[in-house]
């Protein structure tokens, strides 16, 4: 019998070969521009040919200079990307709510009163004819806050009574 096909070493494999051939692209490309720079440089040696001992000194620095600063630009690109801050989570609280057949919302109530959220959902059933029932829900405490603070908003303050 033949043994099933591993596809993560398949894939490790052909990641492999990818980085060997691109790193053999760089490798190719480094030689050749080393070798225009040298090619450069020997077409000048031509022209000094009093001052050979300088110049292929000169050409063995700036040869080991240009590498050292391709492959300094070649890491600087590979740096890695920052993540974005993930939002806090709101705080949650549970409270009982009662829906009707369509999923619809009926009302709510805090986690405690569970008593009274099944008997409204029982009340409903019997008048309305149409099955009710209650089901914890998770709700952001923020909401709720702001749901406080516009109640207190709407409702009027007294008044002092001028005399």
């Amino acid at each position: 019998m033949a043994r099933p096909v591993n596809r993560r070493e398949k894939r490790d494999e052909y990641d492999a070969a990818e980085r060997r051939q691109r790193d053999d692209d760089e490798f190719d490309d480094e030689d050749e521009e080393i070798d225009d720079e040298l090619d450069e440089e020997d077409g000048e040696e031509e022209d000094d040919e009093g001052d050979e001992e300088n110049t292929d000194e000169d050409s063995d620095e700036d040869a080991d200079e240009g590498i050292k600063k391709k492959k300094a630009a070649a890491k600087a690109k590979t740096g890695r990307k920052t993540r974005s801050k993930s939002s806090k989570s709101a705080r949650m609280k549970m409270v009982w709510g009662v829906f009707n057949n369509s999923n619809v919302r009926v009302a709510v109530f805090d986690y405690p009163k569970r008593k009274e959220a099944q008997e409204l959902a029982t009340k409903l059933t019997a008048d309305k004819k149409s099955t009710h029932f209650v089901q914890p829900v998770r709700e952001p405490m923020e909401e709720q806050k702001e749901k406080e603070a516009e109640k207190e908003a709407k409702t009027p303050k007294p008044r002092a009574k001028k005399k």
